[in-house]
C-alpha cells in the first residue's frame, strides 16, 4: 500500500488498461456486448486486471498513455500513469486527470458493427462509463479537479456533449498530444483556464525530435515505428497526418525499456510497417531488413500492426522481402506473426474512387488480383492477417458490394480473419440511434454472413495450430473455443436466407 505525489494522474479504463493476456487480438473482442456469458467473465477474458507495483502503477500501460507520461516527466511534472482501481488514492490531491481511449462510447468498428447487430451496448463503452461515474472523481472534481481527455477517439465528445457536461471534462484534445499536454499542464500549474477543444492539425504535429521515449513499458510490447501515411485513402484520417518515420535509435530506446520489464513479445506499429523506410508508396528492402533485425534482437516473437495488401505484393514479388523477413524472425520462439490489413471492397470501381493510392503502386482495376495474391503470399508464409471490409462507402452500389461477396469467395482458402465494418458518415452521430438508421441491403448481409462463416472456420484452425500455445493458455483457450462453438450454433439460426430475407425487409421499412 503507499501512493506517490503526483500532479497528474494519467487513467483509462479497464478494457483499455489491461494487456489482454498477452494476446493485442483479444483486445478487440472488448469492443462487442457480453455473448454467451455474464460480463464478468467477458471482460476477464479480453481484459484482465494488468499488474501493478505497490502504488497502483500498471507495469504495462497503453503506448499512447506511455507518450503522455513521457512528455510530462520530461518537463519536470508530477505525472503517472495509475490503473483504474488504485486512482482514489490520487484523485484528493491531483491537479488533473488525463485520460485517454481508442474508443470512448462505441462509435468506433467494430464497437459500432456489435451494437447495431445486437442491439446491446459494448463492453468498453459501459466501462467506460463506469470509470467516470466513479465517486472518487466526482469528488475531486468538486474539489477542482481538472479532466482532460484525448486519444484516437477524443473526436466522439463532439457528439457525446451531455456526457462532457455531465461528467465535468475541461478540455478535450484532439490529434498527436504531445507538445499540447504540457502546455495544458503548465496552464493547470498556474491555475489558468483550460481551452474547451482543442484539434491538432497535420501542421501543429509534434516532430521526430518532439516525441518522447517511452519510459515505461507498454502493453503487449508495442513500439511505434513511424506515423502518418502516404496512401490518401478517403475513408482514414490517418493520411491527414504528416508522415515520419523514427530513428531505429529510438526504436532501440523503447525496446530496452520494455525488455527491461521483463516484455519479450511485442507489436511493432505503423498504418503500413512495409512503407518503413519507403520511397512514396514503395518499399525497400534495407530499411526493412535492418528495422526486423533490430526488434529481434530484443523481442522472441513480434507482430506487425497494419500493412497495406499492395505493400505485401508488391515487396515480395519486386524482392521477395517477406520471405527474407520470415527468415529473419522464424526461430525456435516463433514460427508466425498476425497483422492488420484493410480489404475495405472488392470492387475495382470503388477503389478507384475512395483509395486509389491503396492500390498503389498497381492499377485501380486490378485490385481484386492485389488481394487475392497478397493473401496468397501471408498464407505460405504463416503471416495471419484480420483483414477489415467496409459496407457503406461513399458512392457504393449493389454491383460494388456483389463484386465484394465474389472477392470473399475467392478468399476461402487463405487464413485469415475478415471483418465487416460500417461506413458512418460522422453527421449521424448526432442522432443517438445512429446505428439503427443504417440502411442494410440484401447484399450487405450477404457479405456479412460470408465474413462469419469464413472467420468461424479459420479461427478454429488458428486456434489449434498457432494461437495460444502452452498449458498456461488452456483457461483461455478453452473458454475461447466454446464462445467459438456458442457463435457457431447461433449463426445457424441468424444467417439463414430466411432470416435475412426477413432482415433486409425489415430494414427496407425502417428506411421509409
Amino acid at each position: 500500500m503507499g501512493s506517490l505525489e503526483v500532479d497528474f494522474v494519467i487513467t483509462t479504463d479497464r478494457t483499455m488498461m489491461s494487456n489482454h493476456h498477452g494476446k493485442e487480438f483479444l483486445g478487440f473482442i472488448a469492443t462487442g456486448p457480453p455473448i454467451g456469458m455474464p460480463e464478468s467473465l467477458w471482460l476477464w477474458l479480453t481484459a484482465p486486471k494488468v499488474k501493478t507495483d505497490k502504488y497502483g502503477r500498471p507495469v504495462e500501460a497503453p503506448y499512447g498513455l506511455r507518450k503522455i507520461e513521457a512528455a510530462l516527466l520530461d518537463h519536470g511534472f508530477k505525472a503517472a500513469i495509475i490503473d483504474p482501481d488504485y486512482i482514489d488514492r490520487y484523485l484528493y490531491r491531483a491537479k488533473a486527470l488525463l485520460i485517454g481511449h481508442h474508443d470512448f462510447f462505441a462509435l468506433c468498428p467494430p464497437s459500432s458493427e456489435w451494437w447495431f447487430i445486437t442491439g446491446r451496448e459494448p463492453v468498453n463503452a459501459r466501462s467506460f462509463r463506469r470509470l467516470m461515474e466513479k465517486e472518487c472523481i466526482r469528488a475531486a472534481k468538486r474539489r477542482g479537479l481538472k479532466i482532460i481527455v484525448g486519444g484516437p477517439a477524443a473526436w466522439q465528445w463532439l457528439w457525446k456533449i451531455d456526457e462532457w457536461i455531465k461528467w465535468g471534462v475541461d478540455t478535450v484534445v484532439d490529434g498527436e498530444a504531445e507538445k499540447v499536454i504540457v502546455d495544458l499542464a503548465q496552464k493547470v500549474i498556474d491555475g489558468e483556464e483550460l481551452p474547451r477543444y482543442i484539434y491538432i492539425s497535420p501542421r501543429d504535429a509534434p516532430s521526430i525530435e518532439e516525441i518522447p521515449v517511452i519510459k515505461y513499458a507498454s502493453v503487449n510490447g508495442l513500439v511505434e515505428i513511424m506515423r502518418g501515411c502516404p496512401r490518401g485513402c478517403r475513408f482514414c484520417s490517418v493520411t491527414l497526418r504528416p508522415l515520419r518515420y523514427i530513428p531505429l535509435d529510438m526504436i532501440e530506446s523503447e525496446l530496452k525499456v520494455n525488455v527491461r520489464y521483463g516484455i519479450r513479445e511485442g507489436v511493432i506499429h505503423s498504418e503500413d510497417v512495409l512503407l518503413y523506410g519507403a520511397k512514396g508508396v514503395i518499399p525497400q528492402p534495407e530499411p526493412l531488413i535492418k528495422l526486423h533485425m533490430l526488434v529481434k534482437r530484443y523481442y522472441r516473437v513480434f507482430a506487425w500492426s497494419h500493412a497495406s495488401l499492395s505493400s505485401i505484393k508488391y515487396a515480395q514479388e519486386k524482392y521477395k522481402l517477406i520471405t527474407k523477413l520470415t527468415e529473419i524472425v522464424f526461430d525456435e520462439h516463433q514460427d508466425f506473426w498476425g497483422v492488420e490489413v484493410g480489404i475495405e471492397t472488392g470492387s475495382p470501381k470503388l477503389a478507384e474512387k475512395v483509395m486509389p493510392a491503396k492500390v498503389a503502386p498497381y492499377p485501380a482495376r486490378t485490385w481484386p488480383n492485389v488481394v487475392e495474391d497478397a493473401f496468397a503470399i501471408m498464407h505460405e508464409h504463416r503471416i495471419i492477417p484480420a483483414a477489415t471490409i467496409i459496407l457503406g462507402l461513399p458512392g457504393e452500389t449493389v454491383d460494388d458490394v456483389i463484386a465484394t461477396l465474389e472477392l470473399l469467395d475467392r478468399l476461402k482458402d487463405y487464413r485469415s480473419l475478415i471483418v465487416p465494418m460500417f461506413f458512418v458518415p460522422m453527421g449521424l452521430f448526432k442522432n443517438k440511434d445512429w446505428f439503427k438508421a443504417i440502411h442494410l441491403r440484401r447484399e450487405h448481409l450477404e457479405v456479412m454472413r460470408a465474413c462469419l462463416l469464413h472467420s468461424l472456420k479459420w479461427a478454429e484452425d488458428i486456434l489449434n495450430k498457432f494461437y495460444m500455445r502452452g498449458p498456461l493458455y488452456l483457461p483461455v483457450k478453452l473458454l475461447l473455443k466454446m464462445f467459438l462453438t456458442y457463435v457457431r450454433i447461433k449463426s445457424r439460426k441468424y444467417i439463414t436466407d430466411e432470416f435475412l430475407n426477413k432482415f433486409s425487409s425489415k430494414q427496407c421499412s425502417n428506411s421509409h
